[in-house]
């Protein structure tokens, strides 16, 4: 066993250790959520009716991707509850165990995409051409769901093993890729065909499978697959896939959960008009590029709670959530004096015109607060997770998702009140998130738990 030392799969809890594991994640989720935004400037590029159509399209992808990415906070603890009791030779068994599960959640959302869809689109939505190019957009973009979900799993793998800087170069790799093929495809340019709006699906594929490919090389050809036995020929275990489902089905079920609230909130949002939806889609760029930060220390939370309880260092625990905490709340304030101070530079970018701009500020204000909330109530909820009860994770998913849609539906549906009201609900969405994993940590319950 001596030749895995290097890898340093036991974790201290110190500042410099926080930061270690943490900005590399940051600046491997800032990275597709600079293509995300990039694809949101070129389609804004073609109309007003495509940048808020993209926020539908985008947030339904979203609710097939939270699947990975629960499947992925689930297979990051246990990776990181072995690392942390240097069982290393359990991590490649369990990393491909995950890439087959993810198989199957894939081949699920593309029939699901193509079948059940465009009937719920038809229903929900108001405008036919809008609805037509949404169809046309997801039957084409959900074949990235597979690579996506590998790479979900692969990002679960280097986290739970404490090499997050390699996250950098596989996500580098996408934004250049993702960039380039916007460009060409949706504006026809490069040599490459014209497509429109479809143009950003079949860029977005073409990059998720370019990230994913540098990955896995760096990884063979580091030798660090050797070293945890990534590549040996794993064979089907049950009790493996079952331990893994445990441990992620309440993950998964939230977070599908949060993100069909997230859907149905869009759809109210449609119902006030394009220009509303099209603010509305920038404040989900805006969580998605700004709260890096927040979810980087929020999976750092994830990895370094499993880690250090199976070290047997319970007694670090608590100190450990509130040294990431200010971390994580700090990055947060200084996000929110940036946006406050600078409003128009950031929805400046997407060419809306001033109306876009004066009917954005408010509600990038409103949001801007929110994102503390949620640097805060992440890292509770995350810590939740590391403990290994998912479970209470989903119960508290299920009690804030009731509050929330009841406020959504009553402020924007019934009352019919300006979208900035409708975007106060994350304020109550991250309060009350916050309240019962607060409380789970402090009583100290999550002691008695073993996976």
């Amino acid at each position: 066993m001596s030749n895995l030392q290097p890898l340093n799969l036991q974790v201290n809890t110190g500042n410099k250790a926080i930061l270690r594991i943490a900005l590399p994640i940051s600046a491997s989720i800032v990275v597709p959520q600079i293509n995300f935004i990039t694809n949101n400037i070129f389609l804004g590029g073609l109309g007003q009716k495509e940048l808020g159509i993209a926020g539908i399209t985008g947030v339904y992808y979203l609710m097939f991707a939270v699947i990975g990415n629960g499947l992925n906070n689930g297979l990051q603890a246990l990776i990181s509850r072995r690392a942390g009791e240097n069982r290393i030779d359990e991590i490649g068994i369990l990393f491909w165990h995950g890439v087959r599960i993810a198989m199957f959640f894939a081949l699920f959302g593309i029939l699901t995409t193509w079948f059940v869809a465009p009937m719920v689109l038809q229903w929900s939505l108001h405008d036919p051409e809008g609805i037509d190019m949404a169809i046309q957009f997801l039957s084409i973009r959900i074949w990235g769901l597979p690579l996506l979900y590998i790479y979900q799993m692969r990002n679960a793998l280097l986290v739970g093993i404490n090499q997050s800087k390699l996250l950098v170069l596989g996500t580098a790799t996408e934004a250049v890729i993702n960039i380039v093929f916007d460009y060409g495809l949706i504006y026809g340019k490069l040599g490459m065909p014209n497509l429109g709006f479809n143009g950003a699906a079949y860029a977005s594929i073409i990059a998720e499978g370019a990230g994913l490919l540098a990955v896995f090389l760096v990884i063979r050809f580091n030798g660090m697959s050797k070293k945890i036995n990534l590549f040996n020929k794993v064979a089907y275990q049950f009790s493996y896939i079952k331990l893994i489902l445990n441990q992620s089905y309440p993950l998964i079920l939230q977070h599908v959960i949060s993100i069909m609230s997230w859907e149905y909130f869009y759809i109210l949002i449609e119902h006030h008009g394009a220009r509303d939806l099209a603010v509305s889609n920038t404040m989900r760029n805006l969580f998605g590029f700004f709260g890096c930060f927040t979810w980087a220390f929020a999976a750092t939370t994830n990895t370094m709670v499993s880690n250090v309880i199976g070290q047997g260092r319970k007694e670090e625990v608590l100190p450990l959530i509130y040294r990431i905490l200010k971390w994580s709340m700090g990055f947060a304030f200084i996000v929110f004096i940036f946006l406050n101070v600078f409003p128009r530079a950031f929805l400046g970018i997407y060419g809306q015109g001033e109306d876009f701009i004066q009917a954005g500020i408010p509600v990038l204000r409103v949001v801007s607060i929110a994102m503390i909330m949620m640097s805060a109530a992440t890292v509770w909820v995350n810590a939740v997770t590391g403990t290994g009860n998912s479970k209470m994770n989903l119960f508290t998913e299920v009690a804030t998702i009731i509050f929330y849609l009841v406020y959504v539906y009553i402020v924007l549906e019934k009352m019919n009140m300006p979208i900035t009201w409708g975007w106060a609900s994350e304020w109550l969405y991250w309060s009350i998130m916050f309240i019962p994993s607060f409380w789970y940590i402090t009583s100290n319950r999550w002691k008695k738990i073993n996976i």
